[in-house]
């Protein structure tokens, strides 16, 4: 899987997790040098408190595009360490 925006791979694997309709890689596939920190966070009831980086890409910024769970519940204990995207991030297969 690939997830692309604005014509570059900002995460590549083949070992992605599928929840929700959302597909999570891992974090060492994520190439940082395209994320900075957001503060924004949001809550799921039952995968916890998520945090979001934005995407900056050939000078354009993709705010809060990638989130993540840095202290899943236990049910989605297996998202810890997986990355998700949004926001015309494309994923291919």
């Amino acid at each position: 899987m690939k997830a692309i925006w604005n014509n570059q791979i900002i995460a590549e694997s083949n070992e992605t997790i599928q929840v929700e309709g959302n597909y999570y890689f891992p974090s060492q596939s994520v190439n940082k040098k395209y994320f900075t920190n957001s503060t924004t966070h949001t809550t799921c009831p039952w995968k916890g408190v998520a945090s979001y980086r934005s995407l900056k890409v050939g000078g354009k910024e993709n705010k809060d595009a990638a989130w993540f769970y840095p202290n899943p519940k236990y049910a989605a204990q297996k998202l810890k360490d997986y990355v998700a995207f949004w926001k015309g991030v494309e994923i291919i297969p």
